[in-house]
């Protein structure tokens, strides 16, 4: 990932207007900053969550709150809780995809 030229920026991410993302159950608020070919997020994942699809596109996710499952389609799982995260490269180790029983906040760069 390499950042682009822009302007020293400052986010409000209350004032960052929410869209829904259903999943396969749950939903996703994205609040969605971009910027060049880069995306920066805060997500909030409803309890029950399961996104309904794989994802190859790499990211450095980062957990503020509730748990959050990451499936590896390798079958590898991981539960992050806040303070921690994971880092991901575009087509990397495995497609992955996230779920939740409790629901979750999360700052994804990708």
């Amino acid at each position: 990932m390499k950042l682009p030229t822009s302007p020293f920026t400052v986010t409000d991410w209350s004032k960052v207007e929410a869209t829904t993302h259903p999943g396969e159950t749950g939903h996703a608020l994205w609040r969605t900053l971009n910027i060049g070919d880069l995306r920066v997020r805060m997500v909030e994942y409803s309890p029950g969550y399961l996104a309904d699809h794989w994802c190859d596109r790499g990211h450095v996710l980062y957990v503020l709150a509730g748990e959050l499952d990451s499936e590896l389609r390798d079958g590898r799982r991981f539960k992050l809780t806040p303070g921690m995260s994971y880092q991901v490269s575009d087509f990397g180790d495995a497609a992955h995809r996230s779920s939740t029983a409790v629901g979750a906040t999360l700052f994804i760069v990708d």
